[in-house]
């Protein structure tokens, strides 16, 4: 067989965070000219894997995507742009040829945008999966059998988070707004994806929200006074899904960045000059509140620039040591959040699925947070600051909150090979940091625009301003209004800010907001500026 997509630069995108997986070896193999396909070969790996068969009967996996460049070739313009590869979405054209002793699984996905690879059964320990295969459908995505191209494969460890019921709200009645069963006063119980179909009221088998006590911003419902109803196709957490195990790190940030027009970058970072940083406004010289993100190479009009990491601020980018590349990323807008997830192929996720990636099926403990419990210990310092490998040396910490520390600190940083749930400050399922560190954005129940949220996920690419185009996502285009090229959001005329989106899970320099349950700034619309607290991670339906 002839292969004519043969001129390849391949790159391997390595996000290494506290579980170090890696991406290498990527190239592209067996092209079959008249079908217009062929496969992206590389190897997959990480560390501290599982795969349980009780208790919460769920593993970790990587969301693997792909993007592709046309550099030239036969009749093939070069573009500047990166563009989503069209993978199968048939699992079986996925394959490994070598898994080390080691199972694995792939579940491709409907809309081909990724995969996901995982354990095939009970375990735990490394996994180093080669020869991976991606069967790539190039002729879907408008790329010739003369074309060259350059692809860079990107991985993000993700926990699976499976069906079940579980419980919203932890019983503090009168705190803050949290969910509660209307006409009880006890936490709600979720017991099928479509439930609760009625919000407030105080009807019997009505959602409530303590009559919005506490809430800085008011939901249109209440335990005592409006109703609204939960429209059946808004994500109520019943149903599978994966859940990113970690905030998205600076390191994820300005790869995406490096993935973007000059144009795209400009309206995703204000360090739009070089030395400048990732902040809440143009011109910083220095790092603020841990943020090492850095312009290395200005971009200019549609000209890309050059991003990476320098929290210290020596001019050498990257380092293993100092430059705070897993670190969570802080001073994301809603709308940097929102084109993130959306170029990755994932989506926010609701306020009800962070209280079930957070508890699982367990009875709700009054103000627990995300580890269960109602108690937290603050890191105050921390040890190999900025580096791969920064600890914190605070004796039994499990939380960055309360101002103790002047940022986020690295993602995953509370585990080691032999902490408890507790101790390593991790959810029921094993996903990190939903307490403290960065802001969590959330889609919230308490509007309509909120509410009429769908869950439909990210397509992969993002508009020429850099702004996410998912229809019914809150603040769709970055704008000050939630209009969308389909029509008016979520039915809502004259909407400002980000209807709909809000904030859980408190940060750094928060304390009770960190609590799983706290509503209130679940109301809140949203962030049009970049504020030194906000993060996020994100989601997406299991296949």
């Amino acid at each position: 067989m002839k292969y004519t997509i043969l001129w390849t630069l391949c790159f391997a995108s390595t996000l290494t965070f506290s579980n170090n997986i890696q991406v290498a070896n990527v190239t592209l193999t067996g092209q079959n000219n008249g079908a217009l396909y062929t496969y992206i070969q590389f190897d997959l790996s990480w560390d501290n894997s599982w795969r349980l068969s009780s208790g919460p009967n769920n593993w970790d996996a990587a969301w693997v995507f792909v993007k592709f460049q046309i550099t030239g070739g036969g009749s093939c313009a070069a573009t500047t742009l990166w563009s989503h590869t069209t993978l199968s979405s048939t699992s079986s054209d996925h394959s490994v040829s070598n898994n080390n002793g080691v199972g694995v699984s792939i579940d491709a996905v409907s809309d081909t945008r990724g995969v996901f690879i995982y354990r095939q059964a009970a375990g735990s320990g490394s996994n180093l999966w080669q020869g991976v295969k991606l069967k790539w459908n190039y002729g879907t995505d408008g790329v010739g059998n003369g074309c060259s191209v350059t692809v860079k494969v990107f991985a993000i460890e993700m926990v699976y988070v499976p069906t079940g019921n579980f419980y919203c709200g932890d019983g503090s009645v009168g705190a803050n707004g949290r969910l509660e069963s209307a006409s009880s006063g006890t936490p709600f119980q979720i017991t099928s994806a479509n439930s609760p179909s009625v919000l407030g009221g105080g009807s019997v088998g009505s959602m409530g929200n303590n009559s919005n006590a506490g809430m800085l911003y008011l939901d249109d419902f209440s335990t005592t006074g409006a109703s609204q109803n939960l429209p059946a196709t808004f994500p109520n957490g019943y149903t599978q899904f994966y859940c990113m195990k970690y905030e998205i790190s600076q390191e994820q940030y300005y790869e995406f960045l490096n993935m973007l027009t000059g144009t795209q970058q400009a309206n995703r970072t204000y360090a739009t000059s070089v030395g400048w940083y990732h902040a809440s406004a143009s011109g910083f010289t220095t790092p603020q509140n841990r943020n090492g993100i850095k312009c290395q190479t200005a971009p200019v009009g549609a000209i890309q620039g050059i991003y990476g990491s320098d929290l210290n601020n020596n001019g050498v980018f990257n380092e293993v040591n100092g430059d705070g590349r897993y670190i969570a990323a802080n001073f994301l807008s809603s709308s940097d959040l929102l084109a993130y997830l959306d170029w990755s192929g994932l989506r926010p996720m609701t306020e009800l699925e962070l209280e079930k990636a957070c508890r699982g099926p367990l009875i709700p403990v009054t103000s627990e947070f995300a580890w269960g419990t109602a108690s937290a210990t603050a890191a105050s310092a921390i040890a190999n600051g900025g580096s791969d490998t920064e600890v914190t040396t605070t004796a039994n910490a499990n939380i960055n909150y309360a101002n103790a520390l002047t940022g986020p600190v690295r993602s995953g940083i509370f585990a080691t090979g032999s902490s408890t749930r507790v101790q390593a400050g991790a959810s029921y399922f094993g996903v990190m940091e939903l307490s403290g560190n960065v802001w969590e954005d959330i889609v919230g129940l308490g509007s309509v625009a909120g509410r009429a949220f769908t869950g439909l996920h990210g397509n992969g690419d993002i508009k020429a301003s850099g702004d996410a185009d998912v229809d019914h996502w809150p603040g769709i285009n970055g704008n000050s209004s939630v209009s969308t090229a389909n029509g008016t959001y979520g039915g809502v005329t004259g909407c400002t800010g980000y209807a709909g989106m809000g904030f859980a899970g408190g940060s750094f320099n928060h304390v009770y907001w960190t609590q799983v349950s706290d509503r209130q700034y679940r109301g809140y619309t949203g962030l049009l500026s970049r504020d030194l607290r906000n993060g996020g991670r994100g989601v997406r339906t299991a296949p």
